[in-house]
């Protein structure tokens, strides 16, 4: 999720995010009303990312990063790199996640995924694709991919920029993906979307649908299982990926769980590991939009299972494993929810979902962090989209 926190900044509490006079209400959970502040207002935010000392990176997807630090939003910081965006409310490209270094401390690199423009423009139209069921523009005929930029925070700029990873360019279409994530080894695991088209996510040749894992310089490390391949990218960890959009380490066993996009019907919750294939679109819970079948994962044993699906879907954006005191969630998995307009908090049994609770926001959760002192940030998805503090209800808010 882009979010690094490490010990020490336990120690930087909530005068770091308050709000004087902030707009308040309650919303109602198994741990008991939680009080829920907006503390500042952002234009279509979408990633979230703690720094030790407790403030905030935020991405707002028209191509601006801001620090949300003692109640207020800073500036725009400069020599964010460009972006490929066009105001409508299909966009999905932009400014997208944001990430902290595991030795920010020493180094103070920061990683920002976003959608980048090919040099010269396409001339081909999108041919379109029935089984998107009139979903897709056929007025895009951008020629864009995502990439990944490391870049050292000095102050209110950004210094020595640096792409370390591009995702393949296509004509028109979303689902860029893009969730940036620490391994504990230090490699940074991408999530590449299938850009809306469907042969990629099952081609070695292509690194999108994929979880891409690299090193922080960008180069590819010798373990990962297609390296030296001559047909395959270095780069691909896993293949047959839709679109992830939420993406947590469990902070015991170290695997990465991802909760992916279905089409109708058939989001997923995946445990990723090394190598394995996930089906798509061989296999999913889901149909296709125009509602032609697709086969069920369990028609198909060479393929990974979800250990979830959800049909309605809940579009889940943002994830982590909650680790504080402040609420009595410690090891639960929690996702943001765009459709269903929830956070989705999970009770786990080592690998089994035991209990689900849906917390009714009644706004798009884009992405979701923890705050040093335990309490739970939230990012709405609206032009006038909304940072959130939730955190216990005092006597007097119930």
């Amino acid at each position: 999720m882009g979010i690094y926190i490490r010990a020490a900044a336990l120690a930087v509490l909530l005068p770091v995010l308050v709000l004087a006079q902030a707009r308040q209400t309650t919303v109602s959970t198994s741990a008991g009303p939680l009080q829920l502040e907006q503390l500042a207002t952002l234009e279509f935010p979408w990633g979230m990312a703690v720094l030790p000392d407790g403030r905030l990176l935020i991405t707002e997807k028209p191509g601006r990063l801001r620090i949300f630090a003692n109640g207020r939003l800073s500036p725009p910081i400069q020599n964010v790199p460009p972006v490929s965006y066009r105001e409508r409310p299909t966009e999905q490209g932009g400014l997208l996640d944001v990430a902290i270094d595991p030795d920010f401390t020493r180094n103070r690199r920061i990683y920002l995924s976003y959608s980048e423009a090919a040099p010269h423009p396409s001339a081909a139209r999108d041919a379109g694709d029935p089984r998107f069921g009139g979903y897709l523009d056929p007025t895009d005929n951008r020629l864009n991919g995502g990439a990944v930029a490391r870049a050292v925070l000095d102050g209110t700029q950004l210094r020595d920029v640096q792409v370390i990873w591009r995702q393949e360019k296509t004509t028109g279409r979303g689902h860029f993906g893009h969730r940036l994530v620490f391994g504990g080894d230090g490699t940074l695991f991408i999530t590449s979307g299938e850009r809306m088209r469907f042969d990629p996510a099952q081609s070695l040749s292509s690194n999108l649908g994929k979880v891409v894992r690299i090193n922080t310089d960008g180069s590819l490390p010798k373990d990962n299982p297609f390296a030296g391949e001559p047909a395959a990218r270095g780069d691909i960890w896993t293949l047959g990926h839709r679109n992830i959009l939420a993406a947590a380490v469990h902070p015991t066993t170290g695997d990465l769980w991802v909760w992916e996009m279905g089409p109708l019907g058939g989001d997923e919750l995946n445990i990723i590991q090394r190598g394995r294939n996930y089906g798509w679109p061989v296999v999913s819970d889901g149909d296709n939009y125009d509602k032609s079948p697709i086969p069920d994962h369990a028609t198909r044993k060479e393929f990974e299972r979800p250990i979830r699906t959800w049909t309605p879907v809940i579009s889940p954006s943002g994830a982590l494993f909650y680790q504080g005191s402040l609420l009595p969630w410690r090891g639960d998995a929690i996702a943001g929810g765009l459709s269903s307009k929830t956070l989705i908090r999970l009770d786990l049994d080592g690998t089994r979902v035991t209990r689900e609770e849906r917390i009714d926001l009644q706004r798009r959760v884009r992405d979701v962090a923890e705050a040093p002192d335990g309490s739970l940030l939230v990012i709405t998805d609206e032009k006038n989209g909304a940072l959130l503090r939730l955190a216990p209800a005092s006597d007097e808010d119930r």
